[in-house]
Order: structure tokens, then C-alpha cells, then sequence
């Protein structure tokens, strides 16, 4: 009976030292954006300005005359080829655009390829001079948003200036890099250009 006792005892604590140490998993990383007043002129972003928005579907209501980004981001997997060989294989996707909508004290920006069916992408969001990026589920239903769970590597938001209001212009760079589990990485760079809405 002493010995059923002691074993209970300890397999509840171990129990409750795993859920611990699962919760500790969760954390919310922030980080500080970096503040560069000169990103306007940055020569990426000038060239936004020549260019007319993407039309990812045809029934698409565009709400920008002009590019809102220019970002390329590459997913990379290793396929195994022969007896433990690994070969790097990638996709590039460049075809985003970027909305920026205030709520409260915080800016969105959505950095998107969204085509009415599917997307793929990130959520940065923005308060009190730090950052947040989620990575959107690109295996949704129309209209559905939904996020994955994402190990980042590195990741650096830069931006014109520390606080934002509704109608302001918003200039930026990210350059972020993430595992999405043991074998595929997604690395996201370029720069973005929008009015908050």
C-alpha cells in the first residue's frame, strides 16, 4: 500500500514538472525594431513608387496604385537522395503586398500573398517599440486566418519611425528566418511601403 502511495506521489509530481516545463515552450519572444528616418529614400523603396500593385486573382479590388512590397522569401528543404545523401532544394515566392491596419495601440502589417483561396506570409505586429512576427497557415479555407507554430532563428524589423497613427506612411525592412520544423526553413527579406488604415 506504501509502495501504490509512493509511486502515486511521484507520478503526479513528475506529471506536473513536464506540464511546467511544456508551458515554458509557449513563451511570446518580442523584440526591439530598429528606427532608420532615412528609409524613404532608400532605393528598393523609390522603385515601389514605379511600379503598379500586384493583382494576385482576377476579382481582386486593388487598393493601391502602386507596389506596396518587394520581398522575397524562400522556403528550403533537405530531400534524401541515397543512403543518408541530402540534397537542398528551395522555392522563391516574391508576389507580396503589405496593409497596415491600426487596433488600439497596436499596427498589423500584413505582409501577404493572399490570392482569395490561400496565402502565405507573416503578421508583424507592432506596440510599444517592439515587434511580434506570426506566420500565417497557408493550408486555411477561404476567409479563414490561421497561424503556425514557428522556431525563429533571426529576426529584424526595421521602420521610419517609432510611433504610428491612422492615415501615417509607413516605410520598412524585415529580414527574418524561422524553422518551421526539423527540415524546412523559410527565410523572408525585403522592404514594404503602406498607409495605416
Amino acid at each position: 500500500m506504501i509502495k501504490t502511495f509512493y509511486f502515486i506521489v511521484i507520478f503526479i509530481f513528475g506529471l506536473c514538472f513536464l506540464s511546467c516545463k511544456k508551458g515554458g515552450k509557449n513563451e511570446i519572444n518580442f523584440e526591439k525594431f530598429i528606427v532608420d528616418k532615412d528609409l524613404p529614400q532608400n532605393d528598393t523603396i523609390k522603385l515601389l513608387s514605379k511600379y503598379p500593385e500586384l493583382q494576385l486573382f482576377n476579382s481582386e479590388k486593388v487598393e493601391n496604385l502602386t507596389r506596396t512590397a518587394y520581398i522575397v522569401q524562400e522556403d528550403g528543404y533537405f530531400e534524401r537522395v541515397f543512403y543518408g545523401e541530402k540534397r537542398y532544394k528551395f522555392f522563391q515566392f516574391d508576389n507580396y503586398k503589405c496593409k497596415a491596419i491600426c487596433s488600439g495601440d497596436t499596427i498589423n502589417i500584413w505582409l501577404n500573398n493572399y490570392n482569395g483561396y490561400f496565402g502565405n506570409g507573416v503578421l508583424v505586429k507592432v506596440f510599444n517599440n517592439q515587434f511580434l512576427i506570426k506566420d500565417i497557415d497557408p493550408k486555411t479555407l477561404k476567409g479563414e486566418i490561421k497561424f503556425i507554430e514557428t522556431h525563429p532563428n533571426s529576426q529584424k524589423l526595421v521602420l521610419n519611425s517609432a510611433k504610428f497613427q491612422k492615415n501615417d506612411s509607413m516605410y520598412g525592412f524585415i529580414d527574418y528566418n524561422t524553422s518551421l520544423d526539423s527540415l524546412v526553413t523559410k527565410n523572408f527579406k525585403g522592404y514594404f511601403k503602406t498607409k495605416i488604415k
